[in-house]
């Protein structure tokens, strides 16, 4: 698997997601000056990272997606099994 290069935005993200940070597109913008943080979260995913996409509600009604590093499920690490074992990865 190939890694994340360190100049990247994407080891940027990575970096803040990693250190527990929560990025919604406004912070991700302003802290790390990264236009499509959807892009770089899917980069971060097709290296073997599970990002989570949390959907909430900002005290001035507005939807906000933030984005977050976690465990896989058990259900996904045995779909990720089943595909490898069906030869699809």
């Amino acid at each position: 698997m190939k890694r994340i290069s360190k100049e990247s935005k994407t080891f940027k993200v990575f970096t803040a997601l990693c250190s527990g940070e929560a990025l919604t597109e406004a912070k991700a913008r302003k802290m790390l000056n990264v236009g499509n943080l959807r892009a770089e979260v899917t980069r971060i995913r097709q290296h073997g990272y599970a990002v989570y996409r949390k959907n909430r509600v900002a005290g001035n009604g507005v939807k906000v997606t933030e984005y977050v590093i976690g465990m896989p499920s058990r259900r996904i690490v045995a779909a990720g099994y089943k595909a490898i074992q069906l030869g699809l990865a």
